[in-house]
């Protein structure tokens, strides 16, 4: 497939290259020493943040290598918006939408994560190249999904939501808010176990802006060590959530998502030193140098006196 140009990577009269097949890349070629990037792609039309941009294969696949190049360590390709009041895709309009991108990025080299909640659609992307799956269902996911998680091998991002797109926002109701987000993803952690999957295989997320408000979410993430503690690797995502557009807001107006990116790198730095093994993101330059920033300043020592 040839891509034409790709806007943002160099002058509109510099031809760009056709994806051509390159080495395959397993998740043993991520690196271990810092946080991970993961590059969020959304081949929707009502994302909250980008929802129309990337629509159509060509303009996804081009947005995709732009991240991929700029340093993503893993692309982030879902084809269902799951914003609050989001309207369900039917799994066949899903794949529709992100298989060719999952196919051309994977022949380009990414390593793909697919954003999906159907066992269905995760099935047809790691046929397609994906990597893992990363799940926002739930307390809700889909009664064969464990079994194919387990089938397969890969990675899984479990992450925390109650209730679904139509329902999540009254569902955020805590006594305490940490303890009861912990206890609930562990218990469908058990479930998945019980099914067969090796406790390695599972990621957790504490699912922000997911039946949650923003103290709740500031709660999880001055928490996020009792999290690592739980022996599974951590993913963070905070990237322009509305938690942000508050704490930033000017003249009672929320900060528009793309003016949260500033925001959006310190709590992903602040995730790398608190042991986070990923943050997923919009704006991969900007917080890849955060985390590459973060890192070496944890790394420092103070020289003996």
């Amino acid at each position: 497939m040839s891509l034409g140009a790709i806007p943002g990577t160099g002058p509109a009269t510099s031809p760009l290259p056709v994806i051509k097949k390159s080495k395959a890349r397993t998740l043993a070629d991520l690196p271990d020493d810092r946080t991970l990037v993961l590059g969020i792609l959304n081949i929707t039309e009502d994302s909250f943040s980008d929802g129309g941009k990337y629509a159509s294969p060509d303009e996804a696949i081009s947005h995709g290598l732009r991240m991929y190049y700029g340093g993503a360590d893993i692309i982030d390709v879902g084809g269902e918006s799951t914003r609050p009041g989001a309207e369900p895709v039917d799994p066949a309009v899903e794949q529709g939408r992100i298989l060719p991108v999952i196919t051309a990025l994977a022949k380009a080299g990414a390593i793909i994560s697919v954003d999906t909640m159907h066992t269905s659609t995760a099935r047809a992307a790691l046929a397609a190249g994906a990597h893992l799956i990363n799940d926002v269902s739930g307390l809700t996911h889909e009664e064969d999904m464990p079994a194919l998680i387990a089938e397969t091998g890969v990675p899984y991002v479990l992450m925390h939501r109650r209730g679904d797109a139509s329902s999540m926002v009254t569902e955020a109701n805590y006594t305490d808010v940490v303890a009861e987000v912990i206890d609930e993803l562990m218990g469908v952690r058990d479930l998945f176990v019980a099914a067969g999957v090796a406790a390695e295989q599972l990621i957790l997320d504490p699912g922000l802006g997911f039946a949650k408000d923003s103290e709740h979410n500031w709660e999880l993430l001055r928490a996020l060590d009792r999290f690592t503690a739980l022996g599974h690797r951590v993913l963070v995502g905070t990237s322009r959530k509305r938690f942000l557009g508050s704490l930033l807001a000017a003249n009672g107006k929320p900060a528009a998502p793309t003016a949260r990116d500033a925001a959006t790198a310190a709590t992903s730095a602040l995730a790398a030193v608190n042991g986070a093994w990923g943050v997923r993101v919009h704006d991969v330059p900007t917080n890849l140098d955060a985390i590459k920033v973060a890192t070496a300043w944890s790394a420092a020592r103070v020289p003996a006196l």
